[in-house]
């Protein structure tokens, strides 16, 4: 994505900030507990294979990071909102929580104000996050942490019944990993909700994706190992993701435009259907290339990074209105002279990139098309490849192959009926 995110439709403006107290999560009303860290430490550093390690409700004063190197063990609280280890006032340690460990279990606890990201798990196998909260009670500040929930190059990862809210990059963010399953997770006032990024085979469903900068993005970086495809998206809210970009200068989700629902980078083989999206002010879904984002041919890429999105279906989903006040002032030109003063940005806004060295026969390959099979909903090609000068509605209609479902075993069958957690109290 990166710094010239802001180009992907002919840049960004600053919208309104939004003021927030505590939002939805619990909070630390009672006065913290200080001296129940030396305990908490001492149990991380002594654990053993097949330990839980049970954290009494409470809140908790953590003023340095915490961290686990031990396989096969679990973090257990009493809730969410009961068990709650609070690093407002942390003074040592880049994370709230490091696990450098395979089949680990959290669960049931709120990680609140961590200096930088909330829980970081790294190079791991058979990894649950149930029922986690990772907040920053301030509301949407460029000083909170990056991530929330940050699982990165785990292999077998399910995120499920947590929330993020308030990181300055990406409230769930999936990096590197394979076979992921995320679900009935809430994100709320983070600068990207849930991210899925250079990663395998993930299933990202019946979660609520709402007052982000943008709801729900599955992106391919350069110069990573892993390159991603294989998502499913689908049996989400992705609604009203319209707060302004608070993500620190120079890091790539800065960029992201505030008002989008569902954007795709650079990915291949992406299924969406069946979602709920809409009042997501700049468009409800974006597919875009790595050229939008701001970068020249080959600047800062490796030679086998891939930068076009491919295999893209979109299909089934209940759109409702979007794209009426677009992040920018030439996007919001580009909407008048289109649709008119009263009009809105259709529904899906692609950049126009194809790979024309995949061409057959002088035509796109049709198993890497961007596929748009959804009812009414149209598509707006915006012409980047042309610098925009002929931006035009364009008819993608065509299928694609259906993806398989990610493979972790321990998630179990995906239930027949949808259950999207209900927005916080803000």
């Amino acid at each position: 994505m990166g710094q010239g995110m802001r180009r992907i439709f002919s840049g960004l403006t600053a919208a309104t900030a939004l003021v927030l107290g505590a939002c939805g999560g619990g909070g630390t009303a009672a006065r913290p507990d200080t001296t129940y860290q030396e305990t908490l430490i001492q149990q991380l550093i002594d654990a053993k294979p097949g330990d839980v390690i049970s954290v009494p409700a409470g809140v908790y004063a953590i003023d340095r990071g915490l961290s686990l190197d031990v396989d096969g063990v679990t973090i257990r609280g009493a809730g969410m909102d009961k068990t709650i280890l609070t690093f407002k006032g942390q003074t040592a340690g880049a994370e709230g929580l490091l696990v450098n460990a395979s089949n680990f279990t959290i669960e049931d606890l709120a990680l609140e104000d961590a200096k930088g990201d909330a829980l970081k798990v790294n190079e791991a196998e058979n990894v649950i996050i149930r029922r986690v909260r990772a907040e920053w009670t301030g509301g949407p500040k460029t000083s909170n942490g990056a991530y929330g929930l940050y699982p990165v190059q785990v292999k077998n990862l399910l995120i499920e019944d947590s929330v993020a809210i308030g990181a300055s990059d990406a409230g769930i963010y999936v990096g590197q990993s394979q076979n992921v399953v995320v679900r009935r997770n809430r994100a709320e006032f983070n600068v990207a909700g849930i991210e899925i990024e250079n990663t395998q085979n993930a299933d990202v469903y019946d979660n609520l994706a709402t007052n982000n900068t943008g709801g729900i993005l599955v992106f391919n970086m350069p110069n990573l190992k892993v390159a991603g495809f294989g998502t499913r998206i689908f049996r989400n809210r992705a609604v009203g993701n319209n707060t302004a970009n608070f993500g620190r200068k120079g890091t790539a989700v800065a960029s992201v435009p505030a008002g989008t629902g569902v954007i795709i980078n650079s990915n291949d083989k992406v299924e969406i259907f069946d979602n709920e999206i809409g009042g997501n002010n700049t468009a409800n879904v974006i597919v875009s290339s790595f050229f939008s984002a701001g970068y020249k041919a080959g600047e800062g890429t490796s030679a086998t990074f891939d930068p076009f999105p491919e295999s893209i279906f979109i299909h089934d989903n209940r759109f409702s209105p979007g794209g009426g006040k677009p992040d920018g002032v030439e996007l919001q030109a580009l909407r008048v002279a289109l649709f008119g003063l009263s009009g809105a940005l259709p529904d899906v806004l692609w950049d126009g990139y194809v790979d024309r060295a995949k061409f057959v026969d002088g035509k796109p390959d049709p198993a890497l098309a961007v596929c748009v099979d959804n009812g009414a909903a149209q598509v707006l090609n915006a012409d980047m490849p042309n610098k925009a000068k002929a931006p035009k509605v364009v008819e993608l209609r065509c299928a694609l192959p259906r993806l398989p479902a990610a493979d972790v075993d321990f998630a179990g069958p995906i239930p027949a009926e949808s259950k999207i957690p209900a927005p916080g109290k803000s």
